[in-house]
């Protein structure tokens, strides 16, 4: 009862919110119009963003800027389901939202390493959330014009140290620092699940997450070997170092497999090559996706009153924003309707 009561309120405002995402065939009618103030003109139209973007002139918009309004409307539904939240689901809403403060430090380092010091990335779809919920000072950083003086202008935050390590190393690429980012966040994740949480929402975030930090370092070993030649040593120190259901000496093994029959036997024996008797190795990438969106869609269904719910919209909401992008960029380069989708749904 205690659960029930604790996520009654905001299992009902994410279930309303969820009624108004966009379905892929709704993206697929709008794949039929011919010019991008159809497709904005449309989007105006829908339950999603029918209030938001009442007062815009379809017209005058341009691909940038719906795309800018998009991205904004991940933040602003992530503010409004924060505050519906108790106290113990703000913990894993404060924790999941270090991925939108990483997204936000990865374009700021981009254009840092394009030399575009006098166009500075424009944050204004992250401005509001920021405000709210972080403690990073995006004046500061978007002013910045060296990794140098980003990376001492981060001091006192805790993605300094990830980045300071990167940054002794005279050839560090921008991959380099995304990496070091990503590989913090995981492992904060993971170290912190068992003392953030408990019950149901703790086995359903170790689900989850396990999953998808098993799922991304198989990909990274099918593709380090497949596309890049790496060395076992260089590909070992970027994968993510947690365990779910793949073991260590099935990541060893897998890694040190001198073929692709051989990486592909290895990988049958593992608990995803069981599973999912349908999966190989080349084809990890689009099974990714799929796996951890029914993982969330299962779990939210069989507990919806749980941690498992907000994760669930929250990655719908994000790949639903993907999706339009893609569907926009398509329409405005005159791709057609079905080659459109195919991009789509390998995104």
């Amino acid at each position: 009862m205690g659960r029930l009561l604790s996520y009654s309120g905001i299992s009902t405002k994410i279930r309303a919110m969820q009624s108004k995402l966009i379905s892929e065939s709704e993206i697929q009618e709008m794949l039929q119009f011919t010019s991008v103030s159809h497709a904005a003109a449309w989007l105006k139209r829908t339950p999603e963003y029918a209030k938001a973007w009442a007062d815009l002139d379809e017209n005058s918009l341009h691909r940038g800027q719906i795309e800018k309004l998009l991205k904004a409307s991940i933040f602003k539904d992530f503010s409004k389901i924060y505050q519906f939240a108790n106290p113990e689901q703000r913990k894993f809403l404060d924790l999941y939202s270090r991925r939108y403060e990483i997204r936000v430090l990865k374009e700021i380092m981009t254009n840092l390493f394009d030399h575009k010091s006098t166009d500075a990335v424009d944050v204004s779809p992250y401005c509001d959330f920021f405000r709210r919920h972080s403690k990073l000072d995006l004046d500061r950083l978007t002013a910045c014009t060296t990794m140098d003086e980003f990376i001492n202008t981060l001091k006192g935050n805790e993605f300094y140290v990830p980045l300071s390590r990167i940054q002794n190393h005279d050839t560090a690429l921008l991959f380099d620092y995304g990496m070091a980012l990503d590989l913090y966040y995981f492992s904060m994740i993971w170290n912190v699940r068992k003392k953030l949480f408990s019950g149901k929402d703790l086995e359903q975030i170790t689900t989850a997450y396990g999953e998808k930090f098993d799922m991304l370092n198989l990909q990274f070993i099918s593709r380090s070997k497949r596309y890049f030649s790496m060395s076992p040593a260089d590909i070992y120190a970027l994968l993510i170092p947690m365990n779910y259901k793949l073991k260590k000496e099935e990541i060893t093994a897998l890694v040190e497999a001198s073929t692709r029959e051989e990486a592909q036997q290895i990988f049958r024996k593992t608990y995803y090559g069981k599973k999912y008797d349908h999966l190989s190795a080349h084809n990890l990438e689009e099974f990714y996706n799929y796996m951890l969106r029914t993982t969330l869609e299962k779990a939210s269904r069989k507990d919806p009153y749980s941690v498992a719910m907000l994760y669930s919209y929250m990655y719908h909401k994000e790949h639903e924003v993907n999706r339009l992008t893609i569907a926009i960029e398509c329409i405005r380069y005159g791709v057609a309707p079905d080659e459109a989708m195919q991009y789509i749904r390998n995104n």
